[in-house]
């Protein structure tokens, strides 16, 4: 079993944990005004860059 030689520092536990926050998704609003994911079609009113792509209502049943 490992054993660590010496205590590691709060600065230097702090700076290898610097990575391992939750990432916040990245949101952009649609032309409706729905919040959505980028560079994916928006769930309410079915567009993506500015033109129709899905039907809308499509895929809810």
């Amino acid at each position: 079993m490992a054993v660590q030689q010496n205590k590691k520092s709060r600065s230097r536990k702090g700076m290898r944990r610097s990575h391992d926050r939750v990432a916040v998704p990245a949101v952009i609003y649609c032309s409706c005004g729905e919040p959505t994911v980028p560079h994916s079609v928006c769930p309410n009113c079915g567009t993506y860059k500015g033109r129709q792509v899905v039907a809308k209502g499509a895929g809810n049943e």
